[in-house]
């Protein structure tokens, strides 16, 4: 991330997956080095169950778990600080619409 970038000059990853429990789950990786504000909120298609996680990481933020996988939407961030964003993602969905 951002979107379309060398990925020799990625800041972040957006990994999704979907567990054995059948859960839809999402890590946003940083890649930056040092630590950052990261933010990341998936959601059902309803928007009736959000998981969201954010703080000051220097690995990853996540694991954040959504129960239906169809077309949940996602948001992602990351800044010097919550204020100063250099990332400012948002997807109608994250994983496939089935």
């Amino acid at each position: 991330m951002p979107e379309g970038t060398d990925p020799r000059e990625r800041l972040a990853t957006l990994f999704t997956y979907i567990n054995s429990s059948g859960k839809g789950c999402a890590i946003l990786d940083n890649n930056v080095g040092s630590a950052r504000y990261m933010y990341l909120k998936v959601c059902d298609i309803n928007g009736t169950h959000c998981d969201t996680d954010s703080g000051t990481f220097s690995q990853y933020a996540g694991p954040v778990y959504v129960p239906s996988v169809a077309c949940a939407p996602v948001t992602a961030k990351m800044g010097k600080t919550s204020s100063d964003l250099f990332i400012n993602y948002k997807n109608e969905y994250v994983f496939p619409c089935n």
